[in-house]
């Protein structure tokens, strides 16, 4: 993401922001969102379309993935299901509270010792 490219510090946003943010016309945005599961927009009760701040970064790397390094389309997508398989697996709440216990008990033991 280049300097200019500052992402609000929002939870949701309309497309029309999201146009200003990343430069690109909504109708990009739309075939994209057709094209990269990555981007996901909810939508509002009225169907307007309701960006996450992960759709946006998705969206910034992916134009920058087309315009900078010249990736197709395709090209591009298979790019970003390498990376994601690449990218570590987030730990589980369940296992990171198990190892956390595991760790405090054994910080008693020494103390207590």
């Amino acid at each position: 993401m280049s300097s200019g490219e500052q992402i609000p510090d929002k939870l949701y946003f309309r497309i029309g922001e999201v146009t200003k943010i990343t430069g690109l016309a909504a109708y990009v945005l739309r075939f994209w969102e057709s094209e990269f599961p990555a981007i996901s927009p909810g939508r509002t009760e009225s169907g307007q379309r309701l960006y996450r701040r992960s759709d946006i970064e998705n969206i910034l790397k992916i134009k920058h993935l087309l315009y900078d390094k010249k990736f197709t389309i395709e090209g591009a997508k298979k790019h970003l299901k390498q990376q994601a398989k690449q990218a570590p697996r987030p730990v589980s709440s369940h296992k990171l509270l198990r190892e956390i216990r595991e760790e405090l008990k054994n910080i008693r033991t020494i103390i207590d010792e």
